[in-house]
C-alpha cells in the first residue's frame, strides 16, 4: 500500500535536494554578514515547486499543505529572485517558466485539512541551511489524521555513521513498513533503520536544536540532570534531528515549549515522526499526548515535542510533570 506515493515521494525529494545544494554552494560569506536570506528564499520556493508539481501530476486531487506561497514573488519588486528561481528549477526541470513556477508554488501554499493531504517543508533549518550545516527536506502524507508515509531528505547528514566523506541520506518510511536509509544520489539498496536500545542515563544522549530561540535549552538541562545523563546533547538544525535519533546516534530529540501560546507546524515533525516511530521510537507531545494531525496547519492540540528511542520517553515524560514544565 502506497507504493506509488513513495516512489512519487522519494524521487521528488531527490530532484529538490539536487536544486537545495546547487543553491547553498553560492551561499559565500558576506551573505552571512549581510544577514540575506536570498538564497533559502530560492532554496525554499524551488523545492516546493519541485515536489509539488510532481505530486499535483501524480496526485491531482490531494491537497498540499506546505510552507510557501507564491504571492510575494509576482511583485515587482522581487524580479531578481523569481529571475534566480527560474534558473535554479530550469537546471532540475529544463524548460520551467516563471508562470508555471509560481502554480506549483501554490499548489502547496493553500492546501487545506482533508482526510488525505500531503504535508510539506522544503527546507526546514534556514539558520543550519545558511551557515551550509544540516537541514532537511520534509514530505509526509496524512491520511484520516495519520501519518501513512514521510520522506526526509537530508543533504548534508553522513549516509552512515561515522562516515563524514559521504553525505546525503533520505529517510523513508511507510505505516508498518518500517524505516530505511537511501542514498539521496539515486538507486541504492535500503538499509533498515531503528533506535538505540540506550536507556542507562550514563550514557544517553539528548539531541537539541543549535538555536536556542526553538525550544527551551535551560529546561532540558534540567531534565537531563534529574536524569542523572551526563553526556553532551547533539546539537544540529532541523528535523535531521529525528533522523539522528531513528538510526541510534542520539536517543531523545526534545522540543521543550517556551510559553504557553506557540504551537507546532505540522510540517515541522510529520515526516520526522512516522522516520522515528517505524524505526522502533516514540513520539508524543511533552504530556505524552500522540501528535494530533487534524487542527489543520498547526499541531493544535498539542505543546511541545518528545522524540525518544522509546525506552527513555516514560522517564523523561515524568521528569516534565515533576520540574512543572510550561
Amino acid at each position: 500500500m502506497y507504493n506509488k506515493e513513495r516512489a512519487v515521494a522519494l524521487e521528488a525529494v531527490r530532484s529538490a535536494a539536487v536544486l537545495c545544494r546547487a543553491v547553498q554552494s553560492e551561499i559565500t560569506p558576506d551573505v552571512l554578514t549581510k544577514k540575506d536570506r536570498s538564497p533559502v528564499t530560492v532554496a525554499d520556493f524551488g523545492a516546493q515547486a519541485l515536489i509539488c508539481r510532481a505530486l499535483a501530476r501524480e496526485f491531482r486531487r490531494d491537497p498540499v499543505i506546505g510552507e510557501e506561497d507564491a504571492e510575494s514573488l509576482r511583485q515587482p519588486s522581487n524580479e531578481g529572485l523569481l529571475a534566480r528561481l527560474v534558473e535554479h528549477v530550469g537546471a532540475v526541470l529544463p524548460g520551467s517558466g516563471e508562470k508555471e513556477i509560481c502554480e506549483w508554488i501554490d499548489h502547496g501554499g493553500f492546501g487545506e485539512y482533508s482526510d488525505r493531504f500531503w504535508t510539506l517543508d522544503p527546507i526546514d533549518g534556514t539558520k543550519g541551511f545558511l551557515r551550509k550545516e544540516q537541514y532537511a527536506i520534509s514530505l509526509s502524507l496524512i491520511v484520516n489524521g495519520e501519518i501513512v508515509l514521510g520522506v526526509l531528505g537530508c543533504p548534508n547528514l553522513p549516509a552512515r555513521m561515522g562516515d563524514p566523506d559521504e553525505r546525503g541520506v533520505a529517510f523513508v518510511a511507510q505505516k508498518g513498513g518500517g524505516t530505511v536509509s537511501v542514498s539521496l544520489e539515486g538507486e541504492t539498496r535500503p538499509v533498515p533503520v531503528s533506535v538505540s536500545t540506550r536507556v542507562d542515563p550514563t550514557t544517553i544522549r539528548f539531541c537539541e536544536s543549535v538555536e536556542k530561540a526553538h525550544s527551551s535549552h535551560d529546561d532540558a538541562a534540567r531534565i537531563a540532570k534529574r536524569l542523572g545523563i551526563v553526556a553532551d546533547s547533539v546539537r544540529l538544525d532541523s528535523q535531521a534531528k529525528y533522523a539522528v535519533v531513528a538510526r541510534g546516534e542520539a536517543e531523545a530529540y526534545l522540543r521543550l515549549p517556551k510559553d504557553d501560546v506557540y504551537r507546532e507546524k505540522i510540517w515541522d515533525h510529520a515526516g520526522g515522526a512516522i522516520v522515528v516511530t517505524e524505526a522502533g521510537g516514540r513520539v508524543t507531545d511533552i504530556t505524552g499526548a500522540p501528535l494530533n494531525f487534524t487542527g489543520g496547519r498547526t499541531l493544535l492540540n498539542n505543546r511541545g515535542v518528545i522524540v525518544t528511542n522509546g525506552l527513555t520517553h516514560d522517564a523523561i515524560i515524568e521528569s516534565i510533570r515533576a520540574l512543572d514544565i510550561v
